[in-house]
Order: C-alpha cells, then sequence, then structure tokens
C-alpha cells in the first residue's frame, strides 16, 4: 500500500486542482480579442489560481519518496535516429528559406499586414506556432536557424577557428538582446510594417551572424537572445536529441538538469525571458492603457513611459527572486549561498514562461493560421479579404488552464530540486516556501493579464 501513496495524492492534487479551478476557467478571455466575462468576481478568480498553486505546493510536499520523484525525473525512451540528412542539410535550407521570403517581403509588401508573407511568417509563424513547438515538442532552431548555416558555412569555406567565447560574459549579452528585442517589438509597429519589419530583422540577422563569425557555436549556445530563448523552452519540451538519437521524457523533466541554468547570468536570463513574456501581455491591458496616458498626460514622453515601466517591472522581478533565494537560505537552514539556491530553483520558473506563453499566443495563433496558410498557398497575389478562424468560447479557459498548469509543472520541477539538493525532507520543503510565494503572485499576474480585455498598444 505505501509504495502506492505518492501515485493516490499525485491524483488527489490534480483533482483539488479541477474542483477548485473549474468555474473560474469557464468563462476566461482570449488573446487579441474581446475576452468573455468571469463567472465570479475579479479578486476571487485571482485568489482561486494562487490558491490552487499554493495548494498543489502543499500535496506535492507530501510525496516524500525520493525513489518515486526519481522515477518520475528521469524517465525516458531512446527513440530511433533521426534522419542526418534532414537535420544537417534540409532544416538549414528551410530557415535560410524562410529568411529570405521575410526580406523579400519587406521590399515588396501588400498593402494590409494580413496579406503580407514576411509579416505573418514572424508573428504568426514563427514567433507564435514554431516558439510553442520548442516547448511542447522539442527545441529545433539549432538546426532550423539560418544566421547558424550562415556562419558555419563561411567557416567551412575559409577555415580558421573562432575565438574562445569569454567566461565573463556569460549569458549576459542574451539578457541585454532579449529586451532590446521584446522592446523594439512593443514600441515599434513591426507588425503593421512590412518593411520595418524586414530592417529589423535584417539589423538583428548581421548582428548575430557578425558575433557568430567572431565566437563560432559558443555564441549561439551562450550570446544569441533568440537561441538561447528556445534552447531554456527545449528544457521544458518532452523531446530532446542526445548523441544516441532523440530521447523521450515527461515534460519539463529537463529542467531537473543542472546545465540548463550554470551561472548568475542565466538566472537572470530566465527571469527575463518571464518578465518580457509578461509585459508584452500587460501592455494590451485596459489598465496598462489608461496608465500610460496619464502618465503621458503629465509631460513624460510616451518612449520614456514605456520604457521607465519596463526597467522597473523588469527590476521588480528579478529583485523578487533573488529575495526568494535569500529567505530561502534561512528557511532551509543551510550553509548554500543564495546565489546556489537561485541558479538551483530558477529552471522551474521556464515552466511558468512556457505556459504563459501558450496562454498568451494559442488564440492569436490559431485565429491567424488561415490567413497564414493562404498567403503561402500564393505568396505573390495573396488573397484580397484573408479569412480567420472564430474560435470557440472554451478558448478562452484553456488560456487560463495552460497558466495555472505552466506553474504546477514549475512547482514539482522546484520539490524534486529540493529533494536533490537537500538531504533533509523538512528542509527540503521549507526551502521551497520563499519561491513557491513568488510563484503565487507569478500566478496571480499571469491570470490577470489574460482574463484582461486585449487592446492594440498604442505605437511610439
Amino acid at each position: 500500500m505505501a509504495s502506492h501513496r505518492p501515485r493516490r495524492l499525485v491524483l488527489a492534487a490534480f483533482g483539488t486542482l479541477l474542483l477548485a479551478t473549474g468555474t473560474a476557467l469557464a468563462h476566461g478571455g482570449s488573446l487579441r480579442g474581446e475576452a468573455g466575462t468571469i463567472a465570479v468576481p475579479s479578486w476571487l478568480f485571482l485568489l482561486t489560481g494562487g490558491a490552487a498553486v499554493g495548494a498543489s505546493f502543499l500535496l506535492a510536499a507530501t510525496v516524500t519518496d525520493r525513489r518515486y520523484i526519481a522515477s518520475i525525473d528521469d524517465w525516458h525512451r531512446t527513440l530511433s535516429r533521426f534522419p542526418v540528412a534532414v537535420s544537417r542539410y534540409l532544416a538549414p535550407l528551410v530557415g535560410v528559406v524562410g529568411l529570405g521570403a521575410v526580406l523579400w517581403a519587406g521590399v515588396t509588401p501588400p498593402d494590409e499586414p494580413l496579406r503580407d508573407l514576411g509579416v505573418l511568417l514572424v508573428w504568426v509563424g514563427w514567433w507564435a506556432g514554431f516558439t510553442m513547438t520548442t516547448y511542447l515538442v522539442g527545441n529545433t532552431w539549432p538546426a532550423l536557424n539560418p544566421f547558424r548555416a550562415v556562419v558555419s558555412a563561411v567557416h567551412a569555406l575559409l577555415g580558421g577557428s573562432p575565438r574562445e567565447y569569454p567566461e565573463r560574459l556569460g549569458s549576459w549579452p542574451a539578457v541585454v538582446g532579449l529586451l532590446a528585442l521584446v522592446f523594439t517589438e512593443v514600441v515599434l509597429p513591426l507588425a503593421d510594417d512590412p518593411g520595418l519589419l524586414a530592417t529589423a530583422v535584417a539589423g538583428y540577422g548581421v548582428a548575430t551572424t557578425l558575433a557568430g563569425l567572431v565566437f563560432g557555436e559558443s555564441w549561439f549556445e551562450r550570446g544569441d537572445p533568440v537561441s538561447r530563448t528556445f534552447a531554456a523552452f527545449g528544457a521544458v519540451a518532452p523531446l530532446t536529441r542526445t548523441d544516441d538519437g532523440v530521447r523521450l521524457r515527461l515534460p519539463g523533466m529537463g529542467l531537473t538538469d543542472t546545465s540548463v541554468v550554470r551561472d548568475r547570468s542565466d538566472v537572470v536570463f530566465v527571469v527575463t525571458l518571464l518578465w518580457v513574456t509578461t509585459y508584452d501581455g500587460l501592455v494590451t491591458t485596459p489598465l496598462w492603457s489608461d496608465l500610460a496616458r496619464t502618465v503621458v498626460g503629465w509631460g513624460v514622453p510616451p518612449l520614456l513611459t514605456y520604457l521607465l515601466a519596463y526597467l522597473l517591472g523588469f527590476g521588480l522581478f528579478v529583485g523578487a527572486y533573488r529575495l526568494a533565494a535569500r529567505l530561502a537560505r534561512g528557511t532551509g537552514e543551510t550553509f548554500l549561498t543564495s546565489d546556489a539556491l537561485g541558479r538551483r530553483f530558477a529552471a522551474p520558473l521556464l515552466a511558468i514562461a512556457a505556459g504563459y506563453h501558450l496562454a498568451h499566443y494559442l488564440s492569436y495563433f490559431l485565429v491567424l493560421s488561415l490567413p497564414l496558410s493562404q498567403v503561402l498557398a500564393n505568396p505573390a497575389a495573396p488573397p484580397v479579404n484573408p479569412q480567420r478562424f472564430v474560435l470557440p468560447t472554451f478558448v478562452g479557459g484553456l488560456e487560463l488552464a495552460f497558466v495555472l498548469l505552466g506553474h504546477l509543472l514549475a512547482i514539482w520541477v522546484a520539490h524534486s530540486t529540493a529533494y536533490d539538493v537537500f538531504p533533509s525532507r523538512l528542509q527540503a520543503v521549507r526551502s521551497q516556501y520563499p519561491f513557491i510565494g513568488v510563484m503565487v503572485v507569478y500566478t496571480m499576474v499571469s491570470l490577470w493579464i489574460v482574463a484582461a480585455p486585449s487592446l492594440t498598444p498604442p505605437y511610439l
């Protein structure tokens, strides 16, 4: 009977979650459109979501069988080897052709963005659809990355060895680059101006290609913001490529690998990824619209308003996590430094970022996948009035469920990590208190953004 106890507790956790959140999830809002009404008051809805995450931690904390936890984390199956020709030749070709299509569309754009191949490829096909595959299936960006393919081709033709990537840089270039890319996306009409979008893509491509030529493969492993983003999301995915072939594991279990977060710069990158995904949704809410107009009315330039809020939120997210790491050192009664604890418990946040990205872009991708397919079928003469899919109302509930599922997965990974770090059961449980507190706050913020009506942010 004892051997079945953890399994029963896990099932009970999921049952409790469904009972606690079923009513609230029935009438959620949907992204990029008019949100549905929530059947309960907003404060009760948010508290229910936060309480569900907190309750799931209490239930997970009762699973103390280390052997059972390890069996979940370490379970895997090795599948057949992926064809070398596909990953080495066909995939880079697809990436280069896609890049060429975006640049070509920027030179000869149609009148409407929904008829433009570049806009649809970048925002619908790549940033929404492809990004989902990196955490739902596996990270294929290393094979598809056109800039990496160009760097590899130049090194193969010219020979020579790239410089050694400076260890002191860590992932800091990726942090700065990701902050810059998302801020540019928010304040400029890249989704409405195909020419401007192509210019931005070309500018990023030149910068990352030059860095890749100098530092080689190490640049794409540590410094390139896009490659680092997809690699981080890939740790959540069930499929990963190894020397033996393709390995199937349970979703999120790649986050227990210590190589996912190696130093302080990786910690900040993980928090940055969570923050920029949140900010991208925050600026579409009515609350932000009203607040921005008020601040601009005081005489503050719009660009400065967005930038200050962006940096302030980034500082709050990083500060909250660092505070949690310091508090965990006390609650866990350990001699480990707060930096060491921060490194070990940062990876679970990637499950939260993946869940929120899925909630943030699910409706967007489904609605606009039809225009994308129509334009792909005839990019030279796209339809005058592209059709869009009309989604059923329950999709809004799914979006809210994905936010919660991402947080629940993060809690399990944090629980597993704690039992790997601490020999004592009490230490393992108590060390998680501050991190769970931060996750509850993240949950409530994410749920509020997803449930809020969505507006188009004013471009500057």
